[in-house]
């Protein structure tokens, strides 16, 4: 048997890679966090499948149905939202499985950065205005953050970041970000990526707090701040450029 980590996208069932939505439908076994996975997924998986919420368990817990999965030889689906590469979880249960001798594998899914992206219509890296994307979160009730990757160091930088987690504490993000980026910097916050409840709101780091606060968003969102969410004036990139010589691997 194999367990497999499935990225089931930032919230659309149909979001789901091709890849997913097969091994889905193959496995007897599927394991979901119900507070996140759409249950749309869950019409997927085969007839008489066991489905089991992993929203009220713990590590443990969720480590012992792979053992029983593996003692009855049966695949198992396990399904997180987003992509498995980024505050996932999945590390630890990886693991776990590799000190049980028990296989698995990882399909990768649609992050919810990119979904944000696409629902503000705007590439993250624009040319001359921003090459550089940083995913993190901040340390607030849950596991600290590694020594140099709080937000006034991340900021430093200038680079365009991606904020998860983090829409509860809006207010120690501005504060934390004002000095490196100033209070004219674009800012855009994404509920709900891809779902009918969508939400974008925009604005700078004057005045997202207040606008973050009165829609009453507290989770499932992600905040964005950099200078390429307003960039117009840029080049083309060389991509495309008809100075490019195409015949040059």
């Amino acid at each position: 048997m194999t367990v497999y980590f499935i990225g089931a996208g930032p919230g659309a069932a149909d979001l789901i890679t091709v890849r997913g939505a097969r091994t889905l439908a193959a496995a007897p076994v599927c394991l979901y966090a119900g507070s996140l996975v759409p249950t749309e997924l869950l019409a997927e998986c085969p007839a008489g499948a066991r489905l089991v919420d992993t929203s009220g368990l713990n590590l443990d817990e969720i480590v012992a149905e792979f053992v029983r999965a593996h003692g009855a030889g049966l695949d198992v689906a396990r399904l997180h939202s987003g992509d498995p590469s980024v505050f996932s979880a999945v590390a630890e249960q990886m693991r776990r499985l590799d000190s049980a001798g028990i296989p698995y594998e990882v399909v990768p899914g649609v992050p919810a950065f990119a979904a944000a992206a696409a629902a503000l219509k705007r590439e993250l890296t624009v040319p001359t205005v921003g090459q550089t994307v940083i995913l993190t979160r901040i340390s607030q009730q849950a596991t600290p953050m590694p020594p140099g990757e709080d937000l006034a160091t991340l900021g430093r930088s200038g680079a365009l970041l991606v904020l998860h987690l983090a829409t509860r504490y809006v207010d120690r993000v501005v504060e934390e970000l004002l000095p490196h980026y100033g209070a004219a910097c674009p800012v855009a916050v994404v509920a709900m990526a891809s779902r009918p409840d969508e939400l974008i709101l925009r604005g700078t780091l004057a005045d997202i707090a207040p606008r973050v606060k009165e829609a009453g968003l507290v989770r499932t969102a992600v905040i964005i701040v950099g200078r390429t969410l307003g960039a117009e004036q840029f080049p083309d990139s060389h991509l495309y450029s008809p100075e490019r010589d195409r015949h040059v691997c």
